[in-house]
């Protein structure tokens, strides 16, 4: 896990440099829809997150999570004629993925594959195959293949039409090159205050949502803590009676963003009830409103996501060998998850 953790500014230069020059099929396709339903589970769900928030804010088209059991258990027949449905799967070979894609098609949708397997059922029966390039994932826990599907939601994004700088991709590997060779202090001072607790609140909003589900997932899956993945604005709606000293908050956010100020918030009202605040990203605003913060470089918001996770993944890798676990092979898990 480590080691492909430290392979992400490549496998993103070589995605970017992929995927880039297919604005033009993507362009095309999205001429004839309106709208935009995703379809994953698991991690790829997690990505599929970003692909929503960054369509729905940069593009204007509605997208949507999608349930695949809507076609696989209940076989439910929908009219998609206007809809671009977007399958996310790393391997492109879970079941139930690649049958929820068929449905649409056959609902009347016209299709976009986001996977890292050039050779699987999504992408060669897809209208267009975004196929990024993470090489082989070993470990369990999606690290790199996470990543590059981030990237790839971002050219989907910039086919659509999203007034959005193409250049600033390039600011992502460098800013992870960055995080891998800063210091470990602030991650390991974080690790040393979570050997003992049982479990964590990971909080984000907007494009940093994302990150804060993956984030919980991953240490929910190699470290076995139970973490909650909430919007900001859900953990306030209740959850956020259980943060208390012996339940650190893990607060995610983009430098700078119309998320950033609540995020803030949200931290000093988490301090003020005596639990932990752990930052991760935010600027210096949140890092001052935070016990540890680990810095993520200035990159704009839009591409932030693909920078924050990698603090939460080298922190979920530290931690459960800390915790005397392997992170590479979580107890129950394979690395393709077949559901029906």
């Amino acid at each position: 896990m480590l080691s492909e953790i430290a392979e992400q500014p490549e496998a993103l230069r070589r995605t970017f440099a992929e995927l880039l020059p297919l604005r033009g099929e993507i362009e095309a396709l999205g001429r004839a829809t309106k709208h935009v339903l995703f379809i994953a589970r698991g991690s790829s769900d997690n990505a599929a997150v970003y692909g929503s928030y960054l369509l729905q804010a940069h593009t204007g088209r509605l997208a949507t999570l999608g349930s695949p059991s809507i076609a696989t258990a209940y076989g439910a027949r929908i009219d998609l004629s206007d809809v671009l449905a977007v399958a996310i799967s790393q391997s492109g070979r879970t079941e139930e993925i690649v049958e929820t894609m068929r449905w649409a098609a056959d609902c009347g949708a016209r299709t976009v594959a986001v996977t890292n397997g050039a050779d699987s059922p999504l992408a060669t029966e897809a209208d267009v195959a975004l196929v990024t390039r993470a090489g082989n994932e070993l470990a369990v826990p999606a690290t790199k293949t996470y990543n590059t599907q981030l990237a790839a939601l971002a050219v989907l994004a910039l086919g659509l039409g999203a007034n959005l700088d193409a250049g600033e991709l390039e600011l992502v590997p460098a800013g992870i090159e960055e995080t891998l060779a800063a210091p470990t202090d602030s991650l390991e001072e974080i690790v040393e205050r979570m050997v003992a607790v049982q479990g964590a609140v990971i909080s984000g909003r907007g494009m940093a949502f994302s990150t804060a589900l993956e984030a919980a997932l991953k240490l929910k899956e190699a470290c076995y803590l139970h973490a909650m993945g909430l919007s900001y604005a859900d953990l306030q709606h209740g959850p956020i009676a259980v943060v208390d000293p012996r339940t650190p908050a893990l607060l995610v956010a983009a430098p700078s963003g119309p998320t950033l100020e609540g995020t803030v918030a949200l931290a000093e009202r988490v301090r003020s009830a005596g639990a932990p605040v752990f930052g991760f990203g935010g600027g210096s605003a949140l890092a001052a409103a935070s016990d540890v913060s680990v810095p993520v470089p200035d990159v704009p918001e839009w591409v932030a996501p693909m920078n924050l996770i990698v603090p939460a993944q080298l922190l979920t890798e530290h931690l459960a060998r800390r915790l005397g676990y392997d992170p590479d092979v979580p107890r129950g898990l394979n690395k393709v998850t077949q559901t029906t």
